[in-house]
């Protein structure tokens, strides 16, 4: 179970309405960091065709995974923040066992 706080489905539908193009946002994960993996996050402008692409809907967002990825983000919740002069997408994942000083990867 994926959850898309209002804040980040508003960010998204907003994104894609600027950009004229996109079906929503794939959120996965990569080998990388001094921790092992990051999050990674891409705008699509169309659907997935393939079977293993699971699709999670709040909002009016979309937000597609991968099987293969559900294994590290089962429980993810996505939220948009700001915080003085940054602002981006948070990723709340109550898998992760530690992330690295930095804050850019994470292990399970």
């Amino acid at each position: 179970m994926i959850t898309i706080t209002e804040t980040a489905a508003k960010k998204i539908v907003g994104n894609i309405t600027k950009r004229g193009l996109g079906v929503g946002i794939k959120v996965g994960v990569k080998t990388t960091g001094c921790s092992g993996l990051a999050y990674v996050m891409e705008y699509l402008d169309q659907a997935p065709v393939t079977r293993d692409w699971l699709k999670y809907e709040q909002d009016g967002a979309v937000v597609w995974i991968t099987g293969k990825d559900l294994v590290y983000l089962d429980g993810l919740t996505i939220d948009y923040v700001r915080q003085g002069l940054n602002e981006g997408f948070d990723f709340k994942n109550p898998q992760e066992a530690a992330r690295c000083g930095c804050g850019e990867s994470f292990t399970i």
